[in-house]
């Protein structure tokens, strides 16, 4: 996700989780990345880890995080940015508890080092930084096919070779910026069930596997997106 606000953990979120449900339902594979973005309500996940190793090794990658942010002299516990603020979010566990629900309700099934080659089927984590190009740039190299993107201030991000699918949490935004969305999840403020615009991501990611064309491909973004992750001080 990019720009989250106080929408996205009760309309795109969950029903990015529902999606992803059905996915994984079907045979496939959900990566949920970003982990400085789940800091706090990591607990929601490693409790739906398959096994006891595989909630340790992402309880470990957290505890990474955190000496890696004190050597910059940084905490995670001050993550929100000020687009997160203005629209709605003021701590780090409000906007965690909202990126937790991405994830479904599926069995944790694993979880994989930035950039590791996703080899099992299930709903999956990988270790990633928060920030989106580095972020999604792990995640094709670990064989991510189509990437889905919620947003709720608004996002112009696009990807390449993956197609991005932009997610809005509302609608204000989306009609702001439809040439960039894909789909509107704040509906569910109007009263739309988020199970139904589950399946509607559900469906479109379907079609964009299959050929179907995101906004962000048909404006041609996604040329400058490719940030491999560059950890410590590179001379």
């Amino acid at each position: 996700c990019g720009g989250s606000d106080g929408n996205s953990g009760i309309t795109a979120n969950p029903a990015l989780g529902v999606a992803s449900d059905l996915l994984v339902a079907a045979g496939g594979t959900a990566v949920l990345a970003e982990t400085s973005e789940v800091y706090g309500a990591e607990h929601l996940l490693t409790r739906r880890a398959r096994t006891r190793a595989i909630g340790e090794k992402l309880a470990e990658r957290i505890r990474w995080w955190e000496r890696y942010a004190e050597m910059f002299g940084a905490e995670l516990n001050n993550n929100p940015s000020q687009g997160n603020k203005e629209g709605g979010l003021t701590t780090i566990y409000e906007k965690s508890l909202g990126a937790v629900t991405k994830a479904g309700s599926t069995a944790l099934a694993g979880v994989y080092l930035y950039g590791e080659q996703v080899t099992g089927k299930g709903f999956v984590f990988m270790d990633t930084p928060g920030f989106d190009p580095v972020s999604v740039t792990g995640l094709v190299a670990g064989g991510c096919n189509v990437i889905a993107f919620t947003t709720g201030r608004g996002s112009c991000f696009g990807c390449k070779p993956s197609p991005s699918i932009k997610i809005a949490t509302n609608t204000p935004m989306y009609e702001r910026m439809i040439g960039d969305m894909d789909i509107n999840a704040g509906m569910i403020l109007d009263g739309a069930p988020v199970e139904q615009v589950g399946r509607q991501i559900f469906e479109y990611v379907l079609e964009v596997a299959s050929g179907g064309k995101t906004k962000s491909e048909l404006l041609g973004v996604g040329e400058e997106e490719f940030a491999p992750w560059s950890i410590g001080p590179t001379l």
